[in-house]
């Protein structure tokens, strides 16, 4: 079982910035092993993806919707991942989630990962 914990998120105004972290834990033998995604989920919207790092941080997967303004990453040896969020928007406001995978496809969903945070709030206002 991994266990993974979103933190870093909060009320900013349109335009400012965030960087929310991920920390995994739990029985997980090499953190290495599964690949990293962001997710985020608005009020009566369908859980949408974000952005993806793989196992080895050599590829990365962005939305469209953030891409250019959003940078994933990963400490392997800290077991943390993370989303800096850049330039941020009143519809980027969500729930934003860490998810788990053991493997990383070309089009992320949310089917393809089996572990999963609790959520942070991430509000944007105009």
């Amino acid at each position: 079982q991994v266990q993974l914990v979103e933190s870093g998120g909060g009320l900013v105004q349109a335009g400012g910035s965030l960087r929310l972290s991920c920390a995994a834990s739990g029985r997980i033998f090499l953190f290495s092993n599964y690949a990293i995604g962001w997710f985020r989920q608005a009020p009566g919207k369908d859980r949408e993806f974000v952005a993806a790092i793989n196992r080895g941080s050599t590829s990365t997967i962005y939305a469209n919707s953030v891409k250019g303004r959003v940078t994933i990453s990963r400490d392997n040896a800290k077991k943390m991942m993370y989303l800096q969020m850049n330039s941020l928007r009143p519809e980027d406001t969500a729930v934003y989630y860490c998810a788990a995978s053991y493997g990383l496809g070309s089009a992320p969903d949310v089917a393809d990962f089996a572990f999963w945070g609790q959520g942070t709030q991430v509000t944007v206002s105009s």
